[in-house]
């Protein structure tokens, strides 16, 4: 009497659409089709690989994935198949390691990612790729992220066999405006290459040489001058390719690395910040196969110094008499000034300009400001440019969508308060994180006025004419959320505390309505931009049910804009 069961294992994992498979003794289930290498990845069995990267083509060259692989016998004519009690064939195993990551999962595949045959494989490839390797961990940069480092603590012998003279190839050398080369490190996974191929469309490296003298090298009269050329420094796995802006800055294991998004435009890149006492050094793409796969733009990663600039405000400025300098003031009498000045104001003679660059616990505390006080005339300041046709967006506003939402705004109105401002109509003007003399008003318009209020983070061409200028926080500095063009809301979060007094503007506005009587407790007492987003959630439908939590580090689609990403459209048609 057979053993097997009723219905067999593959019978079950083909009406899923998946196979059985084997890995290191324990049976699994994944659809056709996955590669080996993320197939044993994803329950925890690690396959260490320096050329694999899932957002490119398969090169196969560095042979570190190698594993053992099994398959059933294969039967004679006539034969049918056994089964054992469990519904599954017996595995034979192949006497020679494969590459996981050019295979893909069949059905009683059978593969040991820590067997001897496959440990001795993994040695075997990290001494040859070690021969020309330079010592040079105590001054490379890689040093603490290095795959070449953290596969030979985990594979390598222990002992140096090879004795002979290395091979010396090109160090230190400029390939480009933002990027430096050591070919005596390269391992020539050729991630690289592929990448300024398959997602940049530019051919610019290749490999010259041959045998042991192959080296990564810029194709004749070309240059790694890309935007998106700093990618690649994210793509190596060792210390070939590296940023000149972050080179022998910091080593990696001083830095903490908080998740949250670039503000440089609409597309809302997931990024990582590293910083270390309160100095940010550098900013790194994060996945988010929705948003920005893999990549980020070099012109936003590197939009970063004016956190720690010298133009930073730290203070409150307030002049005191028309033409008199500014100077310093603390917070609390200032805002209690600000208050005053604001009241003896008429409310139709008072515009807002605040900006898409604001978060939607800001932009929702600037609505109950302007409704509070009867302001009517308020809007943002648009930022249009032409889409690159990779991540970044035509719209250069981060939360364009969250104004829209939350003020009704999208800056079509502007020009009518700049109007205002010059005809006289309107004498008081309270600027948010806005350059208004860079949107279009002359100083000469600004001068004009009887009161200007600015919060700004950082000296502008509007805050030296300012009767008040209070000190904002950069989006490094707060806890917020923003929506994207695509209408995904997304989070930000503190990577460094806010410097000197500089506040966030959304607690600058609490204050101010708290001074300006305002009598919701909610807002009043709010203690964070956490609380701020659960009023926010209960009050616009797009919203409604979401949590600060359920946002999460990969945000939630909350809106149908109808625009899309073209990176990551041409991505999903590759699948």
């Amino acid at each position: 009497m057979s053993t097997q069961p009723a219905i067999l294992p593959k019978d079950e994992a083909a009406a899923e659409g998946k196979v059985n498979v084997q890995i290191n003794g324990k049976w699994y289930r994944f659809p056709k089709g996955t590669r080996i290498a993320d197939a044993c990845n994803s329950v925890g069995a690690h396959v260490p690989c320096f050329c694999y990267h899932p957002k490119l083509s398969i090169a196969g060259s560095c042979r570190m994935c190698l594993v053992e692989q099994g398959m059933p016998p294969r039967l004679a004519p006539g034969a049918e198949p056994v089964y054992n009690a469990d519904g599954y064939q017996t595995i034979s195993w192949m006497p020679r390691a494969i590459i996981a990551c050019a295979n893909t999962v069949a059905e009683n595949m059978g593969i040991r990612t820590d067997s001897p045959l496959t440990q001795d494989a993994r040695r075997g490839v990290l001494e040859f790729l070690l021969t020309n390797h330079p010592l040079d961990c105590p001054i490379c940069d890689q040093a603490g992220e290095c795959k070449l480092q953290e596969y030979t603590a985990d594979y390598g012998r222990g002992t140096h066999r090879f004795t002979e003279a290395k091979i010396k190839k090109g160090k230190n050398i400029s390939i480009g405006e933002r990027v430096n080369l050591d070919q005596e490190r390269c391992v020539l996974c050729r991630r690289c290459v592929r990448f300024m191929k398959e997602i940049v469309g530019e051919e610019v490296l290749g490999v010259v040489g041959r045998g042991g003298h192959n080296a990564i090298a810029c194709h004749p009269g070309k240059r790694l001058d890309s935007n998106y050329s700093l990618n690649t420094t994210d793509l190596c796995p060792v210390g070939a390719l590296t940023s000149k802006d972050f080179r022998f800055k910091m080593r990696v294991w001083f830095l903490k690395s908080t998740p949250t998004i670039d503000v440089n435009c609409g597309t809302g890149t997931n990024i990582n910040i590293w910083t270390r006492e309160q100095q940010v050094y550098r900013i790194t793409p994060r996945q988010n196969d929705e948003v920005n796969s893999c990549w980020m733009p070099d012109n936003h990663r590197l939009n970063y110094k004016y956190i720690n600039a010298d133009t930073r405000l730290l203070h409150p400025l307030v002049r005191t008499d028309a033409g008199a300098p500014q100077r310093k003031a603390a917070m609390e009498p200032t805002l209690n000034m600000v208050s005053t000045q604001i009241s003896k104001c008429d409310a139709d003679q008072i515009a807002v300009v605040a900006s898409a660059r604001m978060t939607n616990e800001e932009l929702y505390l600037t609505r109950q400001l302007v409704d509070l006080l009867g302001i009517t005339k308020y809007d943002v300041v648009p930022r249009r440019g032409e889409s690159d046709n990779m991540l970044i967006a035509e719209d250069r506003n981060p939360n364009t969508t969250g104004s829209k939402l939350i003020l009704g705004r999208d800056g079509s109105g502007l020009q009518n308060i700049f109007d205002g401002v010059r005809s006289g109509a309107i004498r008081a003007l309270i600027v948010l994180n806005e350059d208004v003399v860079a949107a279009g008003l002359s100083e000469d318009d600004l001068k004009g006025l009887d009161y200007l209020l600015c919060v700004s983070h950082n000296v502008d061409g509007t805050t030296p004419h300012a009767d008040v200028v209070l000190p904002g926080t950069t989006f490094a500095e707060k806890y917020g959320t923003m929506i994207n063009v695509t209408g995904r809301i997304q989070r930000l979060n503190r990577a460094i505390e806010p410097l000197g007094k500089a506040m966030d503007t959304w607690e600058i506005l609490r204050y101010l309505l708290v001074r300006f009587g305002c009598d919701n407790e909610m807002i009043t007492a709010c203690p964070s931009a956490r609380h701020l987003f659960d009023l926010l959630a209960g009050e616009y439908e797009p919203l409604q049910g979401l949590t600060w939590g359920a946002i999460g580090n990969q945000g939630r689609q909350v809106i149908e804009t109808g625009v899309t990403i073209p990176l990551i459209e041409r991505e999903k048609a590759k699948k």
